[in-house]
C-alpha cells in the first residue's frame, strides 16, 4: 500500500461562530474529488472514495476523533504534538466531497489562526493509504484505500509553498492494527531468516541499508 495524498486547489472558506458565547474558528471548503485525474494523475473512483468517506464520517468524525495536522505528515500516522484541527462534517455533493474542520487551540491550531487572521490563504491535504494500478496513463485508487486524516497546507497556487506529498517509492504494510513500513518488515525478516553464523554480517548489511536511507 502506497502513502498517498492530494491537494485540493479550491480556496477554503473561512469561518466564524459563536456558542454559548465562545468564538469557534472554521475552514469549509471541498476537501476531496471523485472520477476526475488530479494533477498527481491519480483518479479515486467514486464508489471507492464513497464508501471510505462514510467509513472516515462513522468511525472519526462522528467519534471527534477525526484529527488533522498543519504540513505534510511523512507518515500515515497522525502525530498528536502537530494536531491543528478536527474535521466536524464531511458530506458528498456530486462528485465532490464537501468538509468543515475546527480549528484548535493547539499550538499548531494556534498557527493556523495567525495565518488566517494575516488573510494567508490555505488548503487542504486528504492523507491515506492505497493500493495503485495503472490504467490509461493514470494511476487508479483500489477498494483497499484508507483515508488516514484531512490536513492544512499552504496556499496550493503557489508553487515553491506545497509539496504535491506522494511517497511513491514507499510503501506500507498493515499488521496486526499497525501501520509498518514496508521497507523495515523486510530487514527484519532478512535478520529472522538468517544463521547465528552470518547473523552479524547481516545486521551490518540492514544498518548500511538503514543509513543509505536517511
Amino acid at each position: 500500500m502506497y502513502l498517498i495524498t492530494e491537494t485540493i486547489k479550491d480556496n477554503l472558506k473561512v469561518l466564524r461562530e459563536d456558542s454559548n458565547g465562545q468564538k469557534s474558528l472554521f475552514i469549509e471548503g471541498c476537501f476531496m474529488q471523485a472520477d476526475t485525474a488530479n494533477g498527481n494523475k491519480r483518479i479515486y473512483p467514486f464508489p471507492v472514495l464513497s464508501n471510505e468517506v462514510n467509513r472516515y464520517v462513522s468511525k472519526y468524525v462522528r467519534e471527534n476523533r477525526a484529527l488533522g495536522e498543519l504540513g505534510h505528515p511523512e507518515g500515515p500516522t497522525v502525530n498528536l504534538e502537530r494536531v491543528s484541527h478536527s474535521v466536524v462534517s464531511l458530506r458528498e455533493n456530486g462528485k465532490d466531497f464537501i468538509g468543515k474542520a475546527k480549528i484548535l487551540g493547539t499550538p499548531y491550531g494556534k498557527i493556523v489562526e495567525n495565518l488566517l487572521d494575516a488573510d494567508v490563504k490555505l488548503g487542504v491535504s486528504s492523507r491515506g493509504l492505497g493500493s495503485l494500478v495503472p490504467q490509461n496513463g493514470l494511476n487508479v485508487v483500489q477498494e483497499d484505500f484508507m483515508l488516514a486524516a484531512v490536513d492544512i497546507v499552504a496556499d496550493p497556487s503557489a508553487p515553491n509553498a506545497f509539496v504535491n506529498g506522494i511517497m511513491e517509492g514507499k510503501q506500507w504494510v498493515w499488521e496486526n492494527g499497525i501501520i509498518k513500513e514496508a521497507q523495515v518488515n523486510e530487514w527484519k525478516k532478512e535478520i529472522s531468516n538468517t544463521s547465528s553464523r552470518k547473523l552479524e554480517e547481516a545486521k551490518l548489511r540492514v544498518f548500511r541499508h538503514f543509513l543509505s536511507k536517511i
